[in-house]
């Protein structure tokens, strides 16, 4: 696996549980903000693509996404899917 693979598994994941939910990049600032996470719309707009954000972001997206459980199964799958 190279690091374009492990950007674009995080890219997918954030951007299927905002699916999931009807959340846009605003509604996802909005959330941060409302845990004391200052992100602006554009920016996270900009990390997600990108696939990099930081641990502890991607962990407070996840929260505040009330996201479904993130496995080892659910990381291989999206993997695979470039493959």
């Amino acid at each position: 696996m190279d690091r374009n693979q492990w950007r674009m598994a995080v890219q997918r994941i954030v951007r299927s549980e905002m699916s999931i939910r009807g959340v846009k990049y605003q509604g996802l600032s909005d959330r941060l903000a409302e845990v004391g996470i200052d992100q602006t719309a554009d920016n996270l707009r900009n990390k997600v693509n990108k696939g990099i954000l930081g641990a502890d972001l991607l962990l407070q997206i996840l929260f505040v996404l009330n996201a479904r459980a993130l496995s080892v199964e659910t990381i291989a799958s999206v993997l695979d899917e470039h493959e």
